[in-house]
């Protein structure tokens, strides 16, 4: 019989010895599995071929490092820094070309998928299912840029997220209920001992006041907010098997929100607030709103308010 001290060595190979070999080998073949099934990202899907989006990627700002480079070259290196390197864009058909362009330096990185026909952004995210097989994956859209308020970015603390939880996560931003019409929202509760994380129960598309009251309160958030999405998720396969089967059906386009409420009933998928904000370039003044939120956050942050100080004392 082995001793306690001999039973518990640190030691791999374990075989069936005695009782609490086998618990310990019981244990590590857990620990293995575990490992094994742990969420690693190693794709991204950017959506760009909305009739109204479709032209915003190609906007050009000045970014934090003084460079000026268009939203999309700003989205893919926020991306890029999350060690993703396979990114897929979906574009209108004759898009390609202003897209490479666009991509600069990043073009080579890129593939491109056409979503030929307007059937809605589920329809747009299941255009690259061939991009990306059987495997999870992190999904932006084209016409938002992110801040961060952390040390990370804000896809690098979403994937993270992902990686630990193992399971699709959705970034969100509480946000007032007069942005509503804007986004998707979740419904939840904060997860036991975690904070800004949260369970979804449900997710409704651009919902009222009223719907969000009756079926999106979160206990914990400031009254009239509610968590919407920030335009950044990672997901599983299970995603696109279910955008598959939903436009085998629909007849008036796939809404990726439908899907996302769908898996929130079928299988483990949690909310971030991200400690950053979204920068939505399609709204009125959205692009300039963006815009100073780089400067604000760039090297060049004194020199922009001093003159936007001498342009209100002008006033």
């Amino acid at each position: 019989m082995l001793s306690l001290t001999q039973a518990l060595s640190p030691r791999r190979g374990l075989y069936f010895q005695s009782g609490i070999d086998g618990f310990l080998t019981m244990c590590d073949s857990v620990r293995s599995s575990n490992e094994r099934s742990a969420v690693e990202i190693k794709k991204a899907i950017i959506t760009a071929a909305g009739k109204s989006q479709r032209t915003l990627p190609l906007q050009t700002l000045v970014d934090r490092d003084g460079s000026q480079k268009t939203a999309l070259a700003i989205i893919v290196e926020e991306v890029l820094k999350t060690g993703i390197n396979e990114i897929c864009i979906v574009v209108c058909p004759g898009d390609q070309a202003a897209y490479r362009t666009a991509a600069g330096p990043h073009a080579g990185r890129i593939q491109f998928v056409e979503q030929t026909s307007p059937l809605g952004y589920g329809h747009a995210v299941q255009c690259a299912r061939g991009f990306t097989g059987d495997a999870p994956f992190l999904l932006l859209v084209g016409d938002h840029l992110y801040v961060s308020r952390a040390e990370k970015n804000c896809a690098q603390q979403l994937v993270e997220a992902a990686r630990a939880e193992s399971c699709a996560v959705s970034a969100v931003q509480a946000t007032h209920e007069s942005k509503l019409p804007f986004y998707g929202a979740v419904g939840g509760r904060l997860a036991p001992g975690r904070q800004r994380l949260y369970q979804i129960e449900s997710v409704l598309e651009k919902p009222t006041p009223t719907e969000a009251e009756q079926k999106l309160i979160v206990p914990g958030l400031r009254a009239g907010r509610y968590l919407c999405f920030f335009g950044m998720h990672v997901l599983t396969p299970a995603i696109m098997h279910r955008l598959s089967e939903m436009a085998g059906s629909a007849r008036n386009g796939v809404a990726l929100t439908a899907a996302l409420n769908d898996l929130a009933g079928k299988e483990r998928y949690l909310a971030l607030e991200l400690h950053g904000r979204r920068y939505d370039i399609g709204l009125k003044y959205g692009l300039l709103t963006a815009q100073l939120a780089l400067a604000f956050d760039g090297k060049d942050r004194d020199e922009v308010l001093a003159n936007l100080v001498e342009m209100l004392a002008l006033e």
